[in-house]
């Protein structure tokens, strides 16, 4: 690549920082706790569960420069390249953060080891609540999404919700704004210039390519790199299995990969479009994608994951995929060749295989928007927020005078891949919805998994669920006053978190 840098920049808090990466693999975390030395960003899991190691990460976009919530503890430091990284440290070396004061005040405070991360995850939350010029205050649920991705060991969560609600009702430092601006400035200023980034040493190679042209040279130097986008999954390969990446391709700063584009006909989704940016639109197909996407492990996870890496993985208990199969999703995938593009379902070969030839790599997602489509989906886990499904099943069929003339149906989790129950669909296709056909559709589902038994469901379980999804679609057809397990005013008094197995 032409005019790249050799040294990761960022700013730490307001400090502008470069660091000679030699080893790709290095995570933010252990930067921040060995080489900067704060070490008020703990680490527990190590793998992006407990929230401990929470950070915020600057970002410029169109509307401005904004803050997320992440988990430093997968997160690659090559990843933090042209952005802003605050720890606890950073929040009250002037005066006293609002979230900090609050803690104390509330005595949400605990041993010391949650605590930061509770702090900076309830930081973002504030500085989105400001951003947002409303004077109604955040509701419990804002909170708890918030909070989802941070576990708590000690006092509980009544009183961090307490100092939530206090510290959201306060403005944010006049030092927090103007310290902003500055961050703002500099970062854009950076992004002007232009320069991509590319590390190499001996142990190791890491580029961040600011184009596709950029990204086939490296992928045409490098063929045997690995492919990082949000590093969720990745970054366990690195913390968890004890990987050692040789090369590593960054894909979180080529603009063609981070389009939303919709139109009456179709949406299209760049492969680097983080979930949680991807969300709100996909929301607007339809209510369960709302109430999936907000299960989808945490905050954190769905500021870093991205709606391609959730894809490419292959993942046999990906969330999205299935989804997006029953929608009849198309999956582009560009190489130096041109782009072809090919239905979702066919891309997942066997489990760990899927169809991409050596240079391609997934450019989009291409989603018919079809309002005739009767579109459900519904995840079955052990709990509410940040678990993995032991089934998902998603389903969408057209109706013409009560006849099924199309039908899609997709399961995660009772297979090698997301896959299609095809002998279903065909029990269904051109007939009425009775219970008769329901009856046919059910003994067909049977024939078309064969799960496996692990520590999230017996292959028993699997086959029991998947079937009673399909019959809960069936209700959901055919059954005007079926209620949502989901809505509090059917059922009030009861939180999210009390239908885990919805």
């Amino acid at each position: 690549m032409q005019n790249a840098r050799g040294r990761v920049r960022f700013l730490l808090g307001s400090q502008p920082t470069e660091v000679e990466l030699a080893d790709p693999n290095l995570t933010l975390l252990d930067y921040l706790r060995t080489h900067a030395r704060l070490t008020g960003t703990k680490e527990g899991c190590a793998e992006g569960d407990c929230g401990a190691c929470t950070v915020l990460i600057g970002e410029v976009h169109d509307q401005g420069l904004r803050y997320l919530p992440t988990n430093a503890c997968i997160v690659l430091l090559g990843m933090v390249d042209n952005k802003q990284v605050l720890t606890v440290e950073h929040l009250g070396r002037e005066k006293i953060h609002p979230v900090q004061q609050a803690m104390a005040d509330q005595h949400g405070s605990q041993c010391g080891f949650c605590t930061p991360g509770f702090v900076m995850s309830l930081a973002g939350l504030q500085w989105a609540a400001s951003c947002k010029n409303e004077s109604t205050p955040v509701d419990r649920a804002q909170i708890d999404e918030y909070l989802a991705g941070n576990l708590c060991r000690c006092t509980g969560y009544g009183p961090i919700v307490s100092a939530a609600r206090e510290a959201c009702s306060a403005p944010l430092p006049e030092s927090w704004q103007a310290h902003t601006a500055v961050a703002e400035t500099t970062l854009r200023a950076w992004q002007n210039q232009g320069q991509p980034l590319c590390c190499t040493s001996d142990r190791g190679f890491f580029a961040a390519p600011r184009s596709r042209a950029d990204l086939h040279t490296i992928m045409s130097d490098h063929p045997g790199a690995t492919l990082l986008a949000g590093a969720t999954d990745i970054g366990l390969w690195i913390t968890k299995w004890g990987q050692r990446l040789s090369a590593v391709i960054y894909l979180g700063q080529i603009p063609e990969l981070q389009r939303l584009v919709q139109n009456d006909e179709k949406l299209e989704i760049g492969a680097g479009v983080s979930l949680q940016d991807a969300s709100t639109t996909l929301s607007e197909i339809s209510p369960d994608l709302n109430r999936l996407l907000r299960r989808f492990g945490s905050r954190q996870v769905r500021n870093q994951g991205t709606v391609g890496g959730n894809i490419a993985n292959g993942s046999p208990i990906g969330d999205l995929p299935p989804v997006l199969i029953a929608l009849g999703a198309r999956l582009r995938i560009a190489s130096t060749g041109g782009v072809r593009e090919i239905p979702l379902d066919t891309f997942f070969v066997d489990y760990g295989q899927q169809d991409l030839a050596p240079g391609e790599f997934v450019e989009s997602v291409v989603i018919p928007l079809d309002r005739d489509l009767r579109f459900r989906c519904w995840k079955i886990a052990k709990r509410f927020d940040q678990d993995i499904s032991a089934v998902l099943g998603a389903f969408a069929a057209k109706l013409e005078g009560g006849i099924v003339r199309e039908v899609r149906i997709c399961f995660g989790g009772m297979a090698a891949t997301p896959k299609r129950a095809r002998q279903c669909e065909a029990a269904l296709t051109g007939q009425p919805l009775d219970h008769e056909t329901l009856a046919r559709a059910r003994q067909a589902l049977a024939t078309d998994f064969d799960p496996i038994t692990d520590m999230r469901a017996s292959a028993h379980y699997r086959q029991r669920a998947a079937g009673n999804l399909l019959e809960k679609y069936f209700l959901a057809m055919t059954t005007t006053d079926l209620p949502d397990l989901y809505d509090e005013k059917t059922w009030p008094g009861l939180s999210n978190q009390s239908f885990a197995n919805g």
